[in-house]
């Protein structure tokens, strides 16, 4: 496998993968950084189970779970607007200012629901691809991200 010509094939989609998980553009160049280092350095990993790209947006999601685990969790106090009507949810992402503050209570939730919900929304990745980088169905994934979109409903509508 050549290294560089999959460096530069990959690295745009991989970077913009990790910057959607983590919404810190120097973040997201680390992980996506190490991304690629990992590979490099035991290039005999890939298998050829999956793509290149997707086998490499596991290493980065598998990264990007290790730096998760190593910070402190943070609460964020934002006053968030209710959310009127459960139709308009995705529209609602439209406002940026609503758009920032449901990013707030995103941080909230549990995981696989954030991550998930983040993956779909933000990253616009298929189902197939979000339940393959969990190593589950898309199925699996269309039903984590209908709970999450509940869960941040509901906290939405508490606040």
């Amino acid at each position: 496998m050549d290294f560089e010509a999959v460096y530069a094939r990959y690295f745009r989609k991989v970077y913009s993968f990790v910057l959607s998980l983590t919404r810190n553009a120097h973040t997201a160049e680390e992980i996506t950084q190490e991304t690629f280092f990992r590979m490099l350095k035991n290039p005999d990993a890939f298998k050829g189970q999956s793509s290149v790209d997707t086998y490499l947006c596991s290493i980065a999601h598998n990264l990007y779970i290790s730096s998760i685990r190593k910070q402190k969790k943070q609460a964020f106090d934002v006053d968030l607007e209710f959310l009127p009507d459960q139709k308009h949810f995705e529209s609602i992402f439209l406002d940026r200012d609503t758009a920032r503050q449901i990013h707030y209570m995103l941080h909230r939730l549990e995981e696989p629901y954030k991550e998930v919900f983040t993956l779909r929304v933000f990253g616009e990745l298929p189902f197939s691809e979000i339940g393959a980088l969990f190593e589950k169905g898309d199925g699996w994934a269309r039903v984590i991200f209908y709970r999450a979109k509940q869960q941040l409903q509901e906290a939405l509508k508490e606040e």
